[in-house]
């Protein structure tokens, strides 16, 4: 492994804090405003403060037409995983939507065979179905009736539709890129989905009275804007092109124990004794994919 590959390492494990933080940062937000109105000020925030060190470092020069389209494609899949979260965390837990984060690699496993050819390792094709197993316990608490009845809540379900749209982004993303600065990839990525947002907004969106908005909604935009938007678009985009998409999205794994701790920090109680085997078997799928040493064909 070299050294840019273990940077990349460090930093997807920095980012799996941050978006496990997101979590509980977005449930405390969600009910207070649209989710539509909600995303759409976290990209168009994370765009702002982004674009001035853009134009410093690389420039921002008008990507032309097609350029606005490959944009505009990586973006929606990020659209529907950001917005979702918001509506699913209305109607689900934290840790409910932290264990569903967790198929995001079979996903991205799956997206990534059929579209760039990618050969998981050994360690991938143990890890992948284990952890699966994990995140199907945790949902429906060990309930094997309400599995076989797919008794799947409706939060969850929403849930789930985003990360299939979340694990299609890191296939989408390095099919899409054309070897342009990441930081302007990011950028663009923002802006589309902006784009994308303010049309949802006007088409369904409901009228925002802003003086009823609480501080709080403000607040929390603005951490997820800049510390699980901002940086960790910039820290995934980085990092697929090093490592792989089934790599970084392996380290989605972290995040049950990481929303798990984090409420345990802030008073929240411990999880019923029924999610306990299905969070050891996703700690025990996150051992197994740090062992993993090869995942691609073309040897990210």
């Amino acid at each position: 492994m070299n050294t840019p590959e273990i940077r990349a390492h460090g930093l997807m494990i920095m980012a799996s804090v941050l978006i496990a933080t997101s979590f509980p940062v977005g449930a405390a937000i969600t009910n207070d405003l649209d989710a539509i109105v909600l995303t759409l000020l976290r990209f168009s925030l994370a765009a702002l403060l982004f674009a001035p060190l853009v134009a410093w470092r690389y420039g921002l020069p008008w990507p032309g037409w097609r350029g606005l389209v490959r944009y505009s494609i990586i973006s929606a899949f990020m659209v529907g995983f950001f917005w979702g979260m918001f509506v699913a965390l209305r109607y689900t837990s934290v840790l409910n939507t932290a264990t569903i984060f967790t198929l995001a690699p079979a996903i991205t496993a799956i997206v990534s065979a059929v579209l760039l050819r990618e050969r998981l390792a050994g360690a991938a094709k143990l890890a992948l179905p284990v952890g699966i197993v994990g995140a199907v316990w945790v949902v429906f608490r060990g309930d094997l009736d309400a599995l076989l009845a797919l008794d799947l809540g409706k939060g969850d379900a929403i849930f789930l539709a985003a990360i299939i749209s979340f694990g299609c982004y890191p296939a989408a993303l390095k099919l899409l890129l054309r070897g342009e600065p990441m930081a302007r990839v990011t950028f663009w990525t923002l802006a589309t989905g902006a784009g994308w947002l303010l049309l949802l907004s006007l088409i369904n969106a409901a009228p925002v009275v802003w003086a009823d908005i609480p501080m709080k909604v403000y607040g929390g935009i603005a951490y997820l804007a800049v510390f699980t938007t901002l940086i960790t678009f910039f820290i995934y985009q980085n990092s697929v092109p090093l490592i792989g998409p089934t790599r970084v999205m392996s380290y989605t794994y972290l995040n049950p124990a990481l929303v798990l701790i984090i409420g345990l920090a802030f008073g929240e109680p411990l999880p019923p004794l029924e999610t306990y085997p299905g969070l050891a078997l996703i700690i025990g799928a996150t051992f197994i994919l740090q062992r993993m040493r090869n995942v691609s064909a073309g040897g990210n």
